[in-house]
């Protein structure tokens, strides 16, 4: 270790640089994608190594960390010294600078990656690499690959947009840099407290009431925030504290928090890192994506909900009696609606997320000046640049990092092997096929985090989910090379899908960030706490089947509203199923036919292969409702005489 006078500041300073940097050519442009996407590596990179594995002593550093910030700055200086070598490499003549740059750009890149989230996609990295160059020679069957020498992979990888560089680096570079600096000006600003406080008012008095605080909380922070670990941080360290004091037990309690705050990820409108790649992959606008997840969101926030209110009346937990009053509330936190509004506006109105972010960004600071309390000095200004920079290293050296196994399955053709395999494997059963990859995104849960994971499954197996949505007329037409618009909507229906069951990683054990965070809250067992969120958050399984049988995703809005009002019911009532409770304990009979309602509400006609004569309105739905109203008004009226007898005796 070294130590250097004001390192802790030299750092602070640093990162303000990165988000200016980021800022201004977001903003106004001025270099090629390229040197952008390089820079943005060098950047994040070289604070990662200075700043991630920092000591007691903030003013010392590792020797072997220097070295490698260092040699991440100098892999851009050479981008910009050499770039000729992109043109030149086409006639062979790629100098040995050349490669040893390149090659320790992709060193350098799994170093951090390792750093910052541990063995697992490094050693991802590394089989796919081996499996590019010389493993896959070795290997017999539909998986075999005749390789590429290792001068051509080093050139894909460094100078083309195949690898490093390429697309998903920028969206990394745009998008999701700008997005996480807009959070974090906004919690400078306050608005995490505002949002705490405005839940508190409007939910806090029901039954269960701090339980949907966390939830409500949760929606509204997952609005800015886009990530499960840092909503729950963030929220989780108020609510979860309040949810055991009015009686929840600790484990419930950061289980509650853990699965509301996954649902940042989904979210409208930042939805976390993967809507943005979501958008470049499927080259679907920005703004469908977001307008069409609305409902589904509100549809998962509601499934914790529904859990939060059975288990308080099973355990007979009352709301609070704050004396919170939202319109005070409102008055004073009212500028934290501008930005927001701002950013919406001018994505609707057809700007650029990276622009109508950086505008929103400089609305959050101007409006906090229509407060007396809350306004955004010089200090909390630089504070929020900084905090945009270091809460983007982990994820930007990732995305980059990732670029190379998504390349690497493009040169090798292992996507197109992958979805003629689940095809196969499915036997063209869509539900099958939808098993099949919620088990793959398990797999990948316990090791890669939700952006890589959702990456890495939507280059394998998208193709083959758009393929069994297709009808077979529809289908013939799309390989007869006819363009048709419907197309769009079922490639979005996939791609939420696989993000959907990408999510399930936070909640799901072993490795289960939200989870484990809550846990440390809480001071519960992180496994036990990581089981009862991954049952709290079933949500996240149920409802992509809805973007695969169901108009949700790809209907007109009536009908998307037909599904959305019937699947309310049929989740509340599959949590009915699962908890056997709602006034009272529930009896195997009567849990049975509130699973008969659970599946009539949630699945279309076609599925029975039932047409449908009410127009709009499904068969199944309507049979399910009237069971549903039935089965509840007859368990009310056995839950009343159940209390009269035990009154009078």
């Amino acid at each position: 270790m070294i130590k250097i006078k004001y390192f802790k500041e030299i750092t602070f300073v640093y990162a303000i640089f990165i988000s200016l940097f980021h800022f201004g050519i977001n903003v106004w442009g001025g270099i090629s994608d390229l040197w952008f996407n390089s820079a943005h590596f060098a950047l994040l990179a070289s604070l990662g190594f200075l700043t991630y594995e920092a000591t007691k002593n903030d003013n010392e550093v590792s020797i072997i960390n220097l070295l490698f910030a260092v040699a991440s700055i100098s892999t851009f200086i050479y981008m910009m010294a050499f770039e000729e070598s992109l043109y030149a490499v086409s006639n062979g003549q790629m100098r040995t600078s050349d490669l040893i740059v390149a090659g320790m750009t992709i060193v350098l890149a799994i170093e951090m990656v390792r750093k910052s989230t541990g063995y697992i996609i490094p050693g991802i990295i590394i089989f796919c690499i081996a499996y590019l160059l010389f493993l896959g020679q070795h290997i017999d069957g539909i998986f075999a690959f005749a390789g590429m020498n290792y001068e051509r992979f080093l050139y894909r990888m460094f100078y083309t947009s195949e690898g490093l560089f390429g697309p998903i680096a920028t969206i990394s570079s745009t998008y999701v840099f700008m997005f996480i600096l807009f959070a974090a000006f906004l919690l400078k600003s306050g608005a995490g407290d505002f949002i705490v406080d405005v839940s508190s008012a409007v939910a806090g008095k029901f039954t269960g009431g701090t339980g949907h605080v966390a939830v409500f909380s949760s929606a509204l922070m997952g609005t800015i925030s886009g990530s499960a670990v840092a909503n729950t941080v963030s929220t989780g360290s108020i609510t979860i504290p309040m949810m055991k004091k009015a009686g929840f037990k600790g484990t419930f309690a950061a289980a509650v928090e853990a699965a509301a705050s996954t649902g940042g990820q989904i979210m409208p409108p930042i939805m976390g890192a993967g809507a943005f790649i979501m958008a470049q992959m499927t080259h679907i606008p920005f703004v469908t994506i977001i307008t069409v997840s609305v409902l589904p969101a509100i549809l998962y926030f509601a499934s914790i909900a529904f859990y939060i209110n059975i288990h308080a009346k099973e355990h007979d937990i009352k709301g609070n009696d704050n004396d919170i009053k939202i319109l005070p509330l409102l008055r004073e936190g009212f500028h934290f609606i501008i930005p927001l509004s701002t950013l919406v506006g001018l994505l609707v109105y057809g700007f650029t997320p990276t622009y109508s972010a950086g505008i929103a960004i400089v609305t959050i600071v101007l409006s906090s000046y229509l407060t007396k309390n809350k306004r955004m000095g010089i200090k909390e200004i630089l504070e929020a640049l900084a905090l945009g920079s270091q809460n983007m290293v982990v994820t930007g050296v990732l995305l980059i990092a990732v670029g190379v196994i998504v390349g690497i399955i493009n040169i090798s053709g292992v996507g197109i092997t992958f979805s003629q395999l689940i095809m196969e494997w499915s036997g063209n059963s869509l539900l099958i096929a939808i098993v099949l990859i919620a088990i793959a995104s398990l797999v990948l849960g316990m090791g890669l985090p939700v952006t890589a994971s959702y990456v890495v499954l939507s280059v394998l197996s998208a193709p083959a989910l758009v393929g069994l949505m297709l009808s077979p007329e529809m289908a013939a037409l799309v390989n007869a090379g006819i363009e048709i618009p419907e197309v769009a909507m079922y490639l979005l229906s996939a791609h939420l899908i696989i993000f959907w069951l990408s999510q399930d990683s936070n909640l799901t054990p072993p490795v289960c960030l939200a989870a484990f965070a809550a846990a440390a809250i809480a001071k519960t067992p992180p496994m036990k706490t990581g089981m009862v969120s991954w049952k709290v958050g079933k949500g996240m399984y149920i409802i992509p089947l809805l973007f695969a049988f169901t108009p949700l995703i790809n209907g007109s809005w009536l009908e998307r509203f037909e599904v959305f009002g019937f699947a309310l019911i049929g989740i509340m009532c599959f949590s009915i199923v699962m908890e056997g409770y709602w006034d009272k304990k529930m009896s195997i009979l009567e849990r049975a036919v509130f699973a008969v309602c659970a599946v009539l509400l949630l699945v279309p006609d076609k599925v029975f292969n039932i047409e449908s004569y009410f127009g709009i309105v499904q068969n199944t739905h309507l049979v399910g409702f009237v069971i549903f109203v039935v089965a509840m008004t007859m368990h009310k009226m056995l839950f009343k005489e159940g209390r009269k007898y035990a009154s009078a005796n």
